[in-house]
């Protein structure tokens, strides 16, 4: 921001914690804790193992109150999708409610915008972004757009919890397997046959970055006979509201698993009592009345937005490339014949 603006945008810093008081940012303190606590670690372990942190990136932006303390207008939690840095996700953009009701205050939609740019601008490395919002939140989506984010999908949001039923049985021709390194692979190129084209390709992911991003929680179907992950659940986070948001995977020519098997997969994530929320695509009938028929409660719609980021770059030729180009200009230049030494300097 310009010394002159009314407010400006920070990284988290440990005094700003006393500040996010307001009821729009307490849902979120377990989290801002969590991403000062693990900023130092993180910083160290990518000096010595030479990779991108994966770390939570948080800014505030306050807007100086020089008779009282500053006041916090709104937050940005963004963080890296993949190791490689290319790919970032918006995680949480939240204002406070009283942001806008000071005369001195901008507007809500320019402190989400400012927000936003600023969090982009630090994403060093980043090609893509990725972010969801409510489809009802028309001011959230018109922020998006306007910073080149477009809608990839509209999902309905579900609720569901398992209940004291026992579980139901597995076909003869699948295995039950957890997610972990050694089958990590396995899930990863199921997503990958689930995931469309042109967001595969946003999200850039790798097996690692998936064990990263599901913190090894996850289990899938495999068909025995090829080795192949039919279907899949793994952890994605925690919801504010309580219970994991999850990730529900089925392959494209297994859709006939939607139903008892796919229902065995949501009860062992859940574990006892547990809750899930996890998402269906609009316009895919059978999964919603897949889930209608579970109990699943509905909780709106979610628009995916995701945008790339282009870095102008200048070209400039290296030293070496520059000497090679010129030693082969030099055969085409023509050859002068040696001038006669005098005979005085023999």
């Amino acid at each position: 921001m310009t010394p002159t603006a009314p407010w400006s945008v920070e990284p988290l810093q440990g005094w700003h914690l006393p500040l996010l008081d307001d009821p729009a940012f307490l849902p979120l303190q377990p989290l801002l804790q969590r991403s000062l606590l693990l900023a130092l670690p993180e910083r160290l372990l990518s000096s010595v193992a030479h990779r991108q942190a994966l770390a939570s990136q948080v800014l505030v932006a306050l807007r100086p109150d020089p008779p009282a303390r500053p006041q916090a207008l709104g937050l940005v939690m963004s963080r890296r999708l993949n190791r490689s840095g290319t790919c970032w996700q918006v995680e949480h953009l939240r204002l406070a409610l009283g942001a806008a009701e000071a005369a001195a205050s901008p507007g809500r939609q320019t402190i989400a915008a400012g927000l936003l740019r600023e969090a982009i601008r630090r994403g060093r490395g980043a090609a893509s972004w990725i972010a969801s919002a409510s489809g009802l939140d028309v001011s959230r989506l018109a922020t998006l757009r306007e910073l080149g984010f477009q809608p990839q999908r509209t999902d309905h949001v579900w609720r569901w919890q398992p209940s004291d039923a026992a579980a139901p049985a597995l076909p003869a021709e699948l295995q039950l397997r957890q997610l972990n390194r050694r089958t990590a692979a396995l899930l990863w190129h199921l997503e990958q046959a689930a995931c469309p084209a042109q967001l595969r390709q946003l999200l850039d992911r790798r097996i690692e970055d998936l064990l990263d991003q599901s913190g090894g929680r996850g289990w899938m179907l495999v068909d025995s006979s090829r080795n192949e992950a039919v279907a899949g659940v793994r952890w994605q986070a925690d919801h504010p509201a309580g219970g994991q948001m999850v990730e529900l995977s089925l392959h494209p020519g297994w859709g006939h698993l939607l139903g008892t098997p796919t229902e065995l997969l949501l009860s062992r994530l859940a574990g006892s009592g547990g809750v899930l929320w996890l998402h269906s695509e609009v316009g895919d009938d059978a999964r919603r009345s897949w889930l209608e028929a579970l109990g699943a409660e509905t909780h709106g719609e979610q628009v995916l937005m995701a945008r790339s980021v282009w870095r102008r770059q200048e070209w400039q030729p290296t030293r070496s490339a520059a000497r090679r180009l010129g030693a082969v200009l030099e055969q085409f230049q023509p050859r002068r014949r040696p001038l006669p030494t005098p005979a005085g300097q023999r």
